[in-house]
């Protein structure tokens, strides 16, 4: 018996118990559309991430108030909780590197925004005239923060595409006010509408000059400053730099957290691909209930043949050659059940795509290839059992059905 005549004579087996391949072929399909799906939800939220940092801008180093290694926390969460702030003047001095193209000073909160009778809660963001060019802020009209003192509190606001709607319709906004807490701006300017970014909407924000902002927030500490380098070989230099700079500013004491984005982003896709395998093997838990149900499945078979079986050894079938019949079985199964389930896991992931256009669910090449060498093995694995049972029959007492 050839390799060949073992898998025509496994596809005839099949043809001829349709509920019972069906059974088989539905059990391993669910269990490896169930693997592609989950592989490209994790695969998605790491392009995800990386698109976001992206939409952040390029080539940065992120300077955060407090030590991140000594609170055990994030560094956005150490603005409290630091004895020394970090201050406008220390981002103005960050300029003077020579691999420093722009810097950025960021201060972070909430206000209730008002224009007569219309009141909403809006993110303020406090920065100076390179944040725009930093974060590759388009304007849908006027312009944006001017350059100069940056700390200066005029009373000047850019305002997002869902403020300017909110709060003017399709009146004129450039030149009228808004008011932010106690203190009134003038609009000089509407961002382009961009949505999403960071856990931001964007086009929610209203921008005012950074002085104005820890003036409305009472505070002297920034949230952030973001320090945009020459090109990204030269990232961790512009990084110690910064560190040592702001260290003697600090009477010695490294009481900041500097970050390259490349960091920032490969400590990410380490966390994102780690947490892609764990629930991808949490997925091929469904491969093993597979694998259990095509053993009884061929048991059953076993046992239904058994007359097939004792005539094959009558005419001189070897040990070998029947166990090879039931283990073909299993690995014809297994291919094709392993191929209808990635045209599952598939169409699935179009589904998610087309409900969350947002998220770039993406199934990775490996993926398909692992998903259909797992089912083969997984098929070959519980297979081997009934092909063994099969195997050790004896030819008269199973001619006799016994």
């Amino acid at each position: 018996m050839r390799t060949g005549d073992l898998f025509r004579f496994a596809w005839r087996a099949f043809s001829t118990n349709r509920l019972r391949a069906w059974l088989m072929l539905l059990a391993m399909a669910i269990g490896i559309a169930a693997v592609v799906i989950v592989t490209s939800l994790g695969e998605g939220a790491r392009r995800y991430v990386t698109q976001e940092f992206a939409t952040l801008g390029t080539n940065l180093v992120l300077v955060f108030p407090g030590r991140s290694e000594t609170a055990g926390a994030s560094p956005g969460l150490l603005i409290f909780r630091t004895s020394r702030d970090l201050t406008i003047d220390d981002s103005s001095a960050l300029r003077q590197f020579r691999w420093v193209t722009r810097v950025a000073p960021v201060a972070v909160g909430t206000a209730e925004a008002k224009r007569g009778q219309l009141v909403r809660e809006v993110p303020v963001v406090g920065t100076t005239a390179s944040w725009a060019e930093v974060r590759h802020m388009e304007m849908e009209e006027g312009s944006f923060l001017p350059e100069g003192d940056p700390n200066a509190t005029t009373p000047i606001c850019v305002i997002g595409h869902v403020v300017r709607t909110e709060f003017f319709g399709n009146g004129k906004a450039i030149g009228d006010w808004i008011r932010l807490g106690d203190r009134k701006f003038r609009v000089i300017g509407v961002m382009a509408p961009k949505g999403m970014g960071l856990g931001m909407n964007t086009d929610e924000i209203v921008i005012v000059p950074v002085g104005a902002a820890l003036a409305l927030f009472n505070s002297t500490s920034l949230f952030r400053v973001m320090v945009e380098a020459t090109n990204r070989n030269v990232l961790d230099q512009v990084r110690n730099e910064v560190e040592d700079l702001l260290a003697k500013r600090h009477q010695g004491e490294r009481d900041v957290t500097v970050l390259t984005q490349d960091a920032v982003l490969a400590t990410f896709d380490e966390i994102l691909v780690a947490l892609t395998l764990a629930i991808t093997a949490i997925a091929s838990i469904s491969l093993v209930v597979a694998g259990v149900l095509i053993t009884n499945l061929m048991l059953i078979a076993v046992t239904q043949r058994r007359a097939e079986i004792g005539l094959l050894k009558a005419l001189g079938a070897s040990q070998r050659q029947i166990r090879g019949i039931f283990l073909s079985e299993g690995v014809v199964l297994s291919a094709v059940s392993g191929l209808a389930g990635i045209i599952v896991g598939e169409i699935g992931v179009s589904v998610i795509r087309r409900i969350y256009p947002a998220f770039p669910a993406f199934i990775p090449n490996w993926t398909i290839a692992a998903a259909l060498a797992a089912a083969i093995a997984t098929g070959a694995l519980f297979s081997l059992l009934p092909a063994r049972r099969a195997a050790l029959l004896h030819p008269i007492l199973a001619l006799a059905r016994r």
